[in-house]
């Protein structure tokens, strides 16, 4: 049984390596055949391996992190609904919040905080982010308050990831929180070419990262519950 749930992510990776081809080549039209199943397969293998988790909100909440990405994946191979890809991907950030909270011991006890430390522990996380919406702020417009939440949730699910130290298993703890902050320069790449300056490298830097971030993640959950 293994041995055919891994089968999907031989499927993810061939199906993400053929969009990063038509991506390097800037075969858009042909995209639309590939840049849809990215997820799909992935979505498949979690489903496979996590039903003895099934009903559970953490389960519901990677499933739906997966589902919004795979329509966002859609939506933003269209200009015009590029805001409403933002959307579906600001959902699939929440929901990952959730799954990480979950996945991890006492999820819910609140303990003693010390707020500098914390903030000095996130600030290469808060840094990257700031930089980024420096650098794209002049020429957002009309996209600003959407593009500032967006951050803001993003950056609320990485920290949410380094929050997990010493929270689970180091395997799992460092699969998601790279897989998260991975996320994140993706998204830093994306804009900067969308609002700074486009470069021609952007779409294969974007997908590649996008892909490596998503299996990061499914992993890292994984290896919290089945390591």
């Amino acid at each position: 049984m293994k041995n055919k749930n891994i089968l999907w992510l031989y499927i993810f990776l061939f199906v993400g390596i053929i969009d990063l081809v038509l991506t390097a080549e800037q075969n858009s039209e042909s995209r639309i055949y590939s840049k849809p199943f990215i997820i799909i397969p992935l979505a498949i293998y979690f489903y496979q391996i996590s039903k003895n988790l099934k009903g559970t909100i953490l389960r519901k909440a990677l499933l739906a992190a997966l589902a919004f990405s795979w329509l966002g994946d859609v939506l933003l191979l269209y200009p015009k609904l590029f805001l409403y890809g933002l959307g579906s991907f600001l959902m699939a950030h929440i929901c990952f919040v959730i799954s990480f909270k979950l996945s991890q011991e006492k999820p819910f006890e609140i303990g003693q905080v010390n707020f500098i430390k914390l903030f000095l522990y996130n600030l290469p996380i808060y840094i990257p982010a700031a930089v980024v919406y420096y650098m794209i702020q002049p020429n957002l417009g009309a996209m600003q308050i959407p593009v500032v939440i967006y951050i803001l949730v993003i950056v609320t699910m990485v920290t949410t990831a380094r929050e997990r130290f010493k929270k689970t298993n180091s395997s799992s703890f460092w699969q998601v929180f790279i897989g998260a902050f991975v996320f994140m320069i993706s998204d830093g790449i994306l804009a900067l070419n969308m609002f700074f300056q486009q470069f021609p490298e952007s779409g294969v830097m974007v997908m590649g990262t996008y892909m490596l971030a998503q299996l990061l993640i499914v992993m890292g959950i994984r290896a919290h519950f089945f390591n």
